[in-house]
């Protein structure tokens, strides 16, 4: 009691504080994080510079299923691709008509019409029944003259001379010509030289014949030159009256430069088949100076044809095959 009665009689700044519960006291103040000029610790500082540096590692899993898609839709593509070029080329040329004006023809000879087929590669693969087509297609165009430039073989005589027989039925008011392609000096020239003779049609071999109103002329191909039977300008148009009008069959488009050298009208050739695929594409337009069409060389006109069949793969990708109608038209007309 004495104790008590001195506590009570002892200043208010001197009495002892009773200490509250645990439950009443206030939490201490923590720092918020970007709020004005409060203190941050060092290690809250690494934090937040690790997390701003640290790239966010990608799902190995959705990676994997995205390169798996896009592997999948690029396959597709390829066979869709390659599929649909080796259909067209088995289900055989579509035609193409091409008007191409020449300043000496006559007018008489106005909307003449030559059906140009190259590059017939008939082998192993495109046999009988795919030339039976090729002459279908051509026949059904009821052309004036029918010109084959080349390469219409992959083997033998002995091999292929029963695939190449529906040839015997190509039907023009002026008949078919032939002249040899690269390939037909790999298979046996003279042989395949006979054998077209002997199935109707008329070879060129460095030779012009004269028709009613301009000249054709054929010249062998650069394959000979190996043998001793290449081109020979000078035979085929050396002594042939300029004021006419002529048409040259000349396999490879290279064959330009001496048609100008000798003043013919227009050339038609194929050997490109127009690149084929890739990367045939690069390979023919580096060698050739016309892949496909018409283009003009001074004052002689070249056309090239992309070729009715295939060599290798028997696929065609941007690059169909055609068998083309050149229609011959005066300027006089």
């Amino acid at each position: 009691l004495a104790s008590e009665r001195l506590a009570s009689e002892r200043p208010a700044s001197e009495r002892p504080v009773p200490a509250r519960p645990v439950s009443e006291r206030p939490e201490p103040e923590r720092p918020v994080r970007g709020a004005g000029n409060c203190a941050t610790s060092p290690h809250d500082e690494q934090l937040s510079q690790h997390s701003e540096t640290t790239p966010k590692t990608p799902n190995p899993t959705r990676r994997l299923i995205v390169s798996r898609i896009v592997g999948g839709a690029a396959a597709t593509a390829a066979v869709a691709t390659v599929g649909y070029g080796t259909y067209g080329v088995l289900r055989g040329p579509s035609v193409k008509r091409v008007t191409v004006p020449l300043a000496k023809l006559p007018r008489a000879a106005h909307g003449y019409r030559i059906a140009v087929v190259s590059d017939i590669h008939l082998g192993p693969i495109l046999g009988r029944g795919f030339a039976q087509r090729v002459v279908d297609t051509i026949n059904a165009t009821q052309p004036d003259l029918i010109a084959v430039v080349g390469d219409l073989v992959d083997g033998s005589v002995k091999d292929l001379g029963p695939a190449a027989a529906p040839l015997a039925q190509l039907s023009a008011r002026h008949g078919a010509f032939f002249v040899t392609g690269n390939h037909e000096y790999f298979s046996g020239a003279a042989q395949w030289v006979e054998e077209v003779r002997r199935l109707g049609l008329r070879p060129l071999e460095n030779a012009r014949t004269e028709l009613d109103r301009f000249d054709l002329a054929g010249v062998n191909d650069i394959a000979g030159e190996s043998t001793g039977q290449g081109p020979d300008f000078d035979r085929a148009l050396g002594d042939r009256d300029p004021a006419r009008a002529c048409v040259l069959l000349a396999h490879q488009p290279v064959q330009i430069h001496e048609a100008v050298r000798h003043h013919v009208d227009l050339q038609l050739s194929g050997h490109t088949h127009g690149g084929q695929l890739w990367p045939g594409n690069l390979i023919a337009a580096a060698a050739n100076p016309t892949v496909a069409g018409l283009d003009r060389y001074g004052d002689t006109q070249l056309y090239v044809s992309r070729g009715a069949g295939a060599w290798g793969p028997p696929t065609r990708v941007w690059a169909p095959s055609d068998i083309t109608v050149v229609e011959l038209a005066s300027k006089q007309a």
